[in-house]
């Protein structure tokens, strides 16, 4: 029975927080933080498939293409947790036109290369080594971290900011915050992709193929002020 009582003080305390809070004049905003950065990495995703008649010999040539390419990463001193293997599969098509069956293996690696001034040669040295296909390559910051703590304290005083204008329009002001949440998790990085490196590989150039730009970091929190 003391449980129980000690329970129902306990909803009633909560409830009459909740009304008071309901009951105080109070203004609701969204502010948002955006940090820019030139970035000091690159995620790049890389991929080999290989097609044939047999199974055996497609799965073969494509784990003797990958070999390669591991083998290169190494020579490149990229450590060996900067290289992952993201899938491997290999499939079974029929080909409508020959009316026979072909085997397809893919094997999809991502490298992460902490020196950009590389970029050009690493790119140049992967397709050398025998990758065909590049999914994607991504740029990274090592200040993630300080950067997503940046754009959080640049979003609670872009909504403070906001509070203040609203309640100066009203002839009022705001008081001390009454929430603040953030409003979903902090969105990553923009990504930029080019593939712009196809076309140094076939020129056998070693030209700057990537326009590295900044990357954007940004965060959205919601926010409510007491209303004076």
């Amino acid at each position: 029975m003391k449980k129980i009582i000690i329970l129902a003080i306990a909803i009633m305390g909560i409830t009459n927080l909740q009304a008071q809070q309901m009951a105080t004049p109070s203004i609701s905003v969204e502010g948002e933080g955006t940090i820019k950065v030139v970035p000091d990495q690159v995620l790049i995703k890389v991929r080999v498939e290989s097609e044939g008649n047999s199974a055996q010999k497609v799965k073969t040539d494509n784990d003797a293409a990958i070999d390669k390419v591991l083998k290169y990463t190494k020579s490149m001193k990229i450590d060996d947790k900067d290289v992952k293997t993201e899938y491997i599969n290999l499939n079974k098509n029929y080909d409508y036109q020959t009316k026979e069956y072909k085997y397809v293996a893919n094997q999809s690696i991502s490298i992460l290369l902490k020196d950009l001034s590389k970029y050009a040669e690493f790119t140049q040295g992967l397709l050398n080594a025998g990758i065909n296909r590049i999914d994607g390559v991504t740029f990274k910051s090592t200040k993630i971290d300080e950067l997503n703590s940046q754009a959080r304290i640049a979003a609670i005083k872009d909504a403070k900011e906001k509070a203040n204008e609203y309640a100066a329009a009203i002839g009022q002001s705001i008081g001390k915050a009454m929430n603040i949440s953030e409003s979903g998790s902090i969105a990553p990085p923009q990504p930029v992709y080019r593939m712009e490196m196809m076309k140094a590989s076939d020129s056998g150039s070693a030209e700057n193929t990537i326009a590295i730009g900044e990357m954007v970091v940004k965060a959205t929190i919601n926010a409510s002020f007491e209303l004076k």
